[in-house]
Formats: C-alpha cells, structure tokens, sequence
C-alpha cells in the first residue's frame, strides 16, 4: 500500500494527521487551487471560501512554486457588508488587483458560492483568472482582456458532514465534467464495517473488512481517465467519536504516472509533477 500523500503545505497540514484535535466550528471551509502565468512564470492561486455564525468568509493569495507568499487579501467574514469591492495587492514591486462581487451571490449549505457572482485577479489589464458566472460583468467592471494562458485548476480540499453517506460535486479534470461523488461508510454497530465510493450514484470501489483495511489505496477510472483514491477512516473506527475521515482523490494522465507516494510530499508536489487533479475530502459525521 503506497504512503498516503500529505496534503497543503502552506497550511501545515498533514492528510494523516486533519483528524488530531481539530475543531469542527472551524472546518467549514473550502480551498481551491488554479496554477496560473504571473510575471512571466508560474504560480499558484489559492481562492478559500469560509463560513461560520458571522457569515460568510474570502481568502485570496498568490504563491509561487517554493510555496512562498507573494500577496494575500483576506475578506473577513461578512454579513451585510464586504461584498462588492477591489483591493490592490503588490507582487515584486507590481501591481496585482483583484475585484470580486458578492453583492447577488447564493449559497448552497456550504461556504461556496454556487452563482451570481465574480471573483477576478488581473495583472497588467490581463484576466490571469476569473470565477464564477457573471464573466460579462466582471469584464466590464475590470477593463481586461483574456490571458492567452488560461489558469488551471489543479487542486481542491473541502470538508463534507453526514451520517451514513457523504456528498459533494467534483469535477477531475480543468474544464471537465462536474460528478457527484458519495462516500458511504457505516461503521456503527456492525460486525463487519464496509466503505463504497460512488460516482454518479454508480459503485465504483468497495472495501470489505474495513476494520483491517482502514488505510489503502485503489485505482478507478472516471471520463476514461486513472484516478487514485486513498483513505484514511482510522478515527472513525478506533478514534473518538467526533474524530473525521479523510479521502485523497488524485487523477493522472495515465497509468504509468502513477508513482509511489512519500509521506513528506506536499499538497503541490502532485501537480508540480504533471500528476493532474488533487481532491481531498475531510469527512466529519453528524451527531
């Protein structure tokens, strides 16, 4: 069974450790990484959406490669105001802006937001990336023109709540499908503990005797393509009751790509290594 693969660097956190203390007020939180062309190199955009009783939460950065912080802007949660807005954030001694309006956002039960709204960062009148839906108007509002290298979205972490079965949407390529992905796991007053992953509420993976296989590892294809998924639902079985699993989909270009892992790898090192997408899910049950 190949080691299962630290995750996001910048943050310090280990897969195989999310489970150690952690405080579930505090893991409403998804972080999406795009790999972008900034200043004639590459770089890596992290966009975290977060959400508590105070509302809701944005975080922007730019990193380069050696995972040093270039530039951050940090909307603090918000409730009625915040929402609309640009910031101008220095990045060696150039200008960088980013505009984003939430004014006409919805939300679904998690912190991101599904549409009518923008998020945008621009260098030098160039869209170096752009989300969501209202592209016209984030145009218009920018004055840029599109980049000739389009950002990439090679990475995604989320954390995910339920009983018995786990949802979330993921797509696993850039620019690729949007699937639905249910991780069903059952580990309470069974003899015999189960785990059966889903996509597009078809079986594709199943692991019997859970209670000796808590960590592994297993291929599946999803659009044709390779995607490795590691596990982790120790704490779950042996741990406190509020302790969280935790699920590591990674895709590949093909099959031969798919090397052995090293613990000491972190969330980057995957897409560094032309390894595709990165999504790892931090499970938490429901009381």
């Amino acid at each position: 069974m190949r080691d299962f693969p630290s995750c996001f660097g910048e943050s310090g956190v280990q897969v195989s450790d999310s489970s150690s203390g952690a405080s579930r007020a505090a893991q409403n939180l998804v972080t999406c990484l795009y790999q972008a062309r900034l200043l004639g190199r590459s770089c890596v955009i992290n966009v975290s959406w977060s959400k508590n009783l105070m509302g809701q939460g944005l975080t922007v950065g730019i990193d380069d490669f050696a995972n040093q912080c270039l530039c951050k802007l940090e909307i603090k949660p918000w409730l009625f105001s915040k929402r609309k807005g640009s910031k101008i954030l220095e990045v060696e001694n150039s200008k960088v802006v980013v505009f984003w309006d939430l004014s006409a956002a919805k939300f679904g039960p998690g912190p991101e937001p599904i549409e009518g709204f923008y998020i945008a960062v621009v260098f030098r009148l160039e869209m170096v990336l752009l989300l969501g839906d209202l592209t016209k108007e984030a145009y218009r509002k920018t004055n840029a023109s599109p980049s000739p290298s389009n950002a990439v979205f090679i990475a995604k972490r989320e954390h995910i709540y339920g009983k018995k079965v786990y949802s979330t949407k993921a797509q696993f390529c850039d620019n690729g499908q949007s699937h639905e992905v249910a991780i069903e796991c059952d580990t309470i007053g069974l003899k015999d503990p189960y785990l059966e992953i889903r996509i597009d509420r078809k079986r594709v993976m199943q692991i019997k005797r859970l209670a000796w296989k808590f960590r592994g590892n297993q291929t599946i294809l999803v659009d044709g393509l390779p995607v490795e998924v590691f596990w982790d639902v120790h704490s779950w079985l042996f741990g406190p009751s509020s302790g969280n699993a935790v699920f590591m989909f990674q895709t590949c270009l093909s099959a031969e790509k798919l090397l052995p892992w090293s613990a000491s790898q972190n969330f980057r090192e995957p897409q560094l290594q032309g390894l595709g997408f990165s999504l790892v899910l931090y499970a938490w049950k429901n009381e």
